[in-house]
C-alpha cells in the first residue's frame, strides 16, 4: 500500500499492528490482501495504511471500539490471526489508540 488513508474528523480509533515476519510467504500475501478486502467491508472501517521494511506496521482506522471488537471476532480474521501465530510472525504487537487530532496537507 502506498497511500495515506482518508480518515474522518476525529475522534476515531487506530489499531496499530507492528510485526516481524518469519521467512517465506506460506500464503501470507494472499491472506493479507483478503484481510484488507474484508476489513474494508466491515461497519465502522475508516481506512488502512501499511509499510514494511524489516518491521511491518499496519494501521487500520475505525469509528468506534465496538467496530474493532467486531472485526477481531470475524471468523476469517480469527483464522488469519491463528495462522499469524503459527506461521507468519516471529513477534507482533497490537495497540489500540483513540485519535483526538489529525492534520496534514
Amino acid at each position: 500500500m502506498s497511500f495515506i488513508a482518508r480518515t474522518p474528523e476525529p475522534p476515531y480509533y487506530a489499531v496499530i499492528f507492528t510485526s516481524i515476519r518469519t521467512e517465506g510467504d506460506q500464503g501470507y500475501a494472499d491472506r493479507a490482501d483478503r484481510m484488507v478486502e474484508l476489513a474494508s467491508k466491515q461497519p465502522g472501517f475508516q481506512g488502512i495504511e501499511s509499510a514494511r521494511e524489516g518491521v511491518g506496521i499496519t494501521v487500520s482506522y475505525w469509528s468506534d471500539l465496538e467496530s474493532i471488537r467486531h472485526w477481531k471476532s470475524h471468523v476469517e480474521h480469527q483464522e488469519a490471526q491463528r495462522l499469524g501465530h503459527e506461521r507468519w510472525y516471529s513477534s507482533f504487537k497490537v495497540r489500540i489508540s483513540k485519535v483526538e487530532r489529525d492534520y496534514g496537507c
